[in-house]
């Protein structure tokens, strides 16, 4: 039994050695092992309670060696190679518990640490979008700046524009005014001329009458 807990004690320790060290693609496939002996449980907890029950009956054969030696004052050489048989396999037992525990807590905090990581990588991802959207943004931003100026220049053209063509218009108003206005002027001055020319007919045609009446 010695020989076996040694080989699993060294098999142990290469794979917690493996965990802490990275070899190429071995720590991979060491975390992808025990992913698939950890879907086994039941299995290993039995041979870990197994390996423990064993551990506690060496242990109460060392203490009951050692009670009888203490009471016949000295211990038997049969008894003397029991005992460290027993303290052996138990210390290999022991330290086999050990390292699986050591292992099975690595184990859990490689697969956390991955998914940090992991997290990690799509944090950046996300990042890099976020910038990429808001450099998008910085530019549509710059050009509707440009697009707004732009607008305000044709406005303030266009104010200019319409100032000038109310001032050209409200010129021509004043010119339209002035001609209305001496056009009514001729018009009053022609009414009084056609007045004048009827009242000039109308003597005219007194006199005609007056010389004819002088001539008959």
């Amino acid at each position: 039994m010695i020989p076996l807990f040694f080989l699993v004690v060294c098999a142990e320790g290469l794979v917690a050695f493996l965990l802490m060290v990275k070899i190429g693609p071995l720590r991979e496939l060491v975390i992808k092992g025990l992913d698939q002996v950890k879907m086994r449980r039941a299995t290993v907890l039995t041979i870990a309670g197994t390996i423990f029950v064993i551990l506690l009956s060496n242990l109460f054969s060392i203490l009951k060696i050692q009670n009888k030696g203490a009471k016949h004052g000295t211990m038997t050489p049969m008894d003397q190679v029991l005992w460290r048989t027993n303290l052996l396999e138990a210390t290999l037992m022991g330290f086999s518990l050990f390292l699986g525990f050591l292992i099975d807590r690595m184990h859990h905090y490689m697969r956390k640490l991955i998914k940090l990581r992991s997290n990690t990588g799509v944090s950046k991802q996300e990042v890099e979008m976020l910038e990429k959207e808001k450099l998008q943004l910085k530019e549509k931003e710059e050009k509707a700046a440009a697009e707004v100026k732009r607008l305000q220049k044709e406005m303030s053209s266009l104010a200019e524009n319409l100032n000038k063509l109310r001032s050209e218009s409200a010129e021509k108003d004043k010119k339209v005014e002035t001609a209305e206005a001496h056009v009514a002027a001729l018009q009053k001055q022609a009414a009084d001329l056609l007045l004048e020319y009827d009242r000039l007919l109308e003597d005219n045609q007194n006199l005609q009458t007056q010389v004819l009446g002088h001539r008959g």
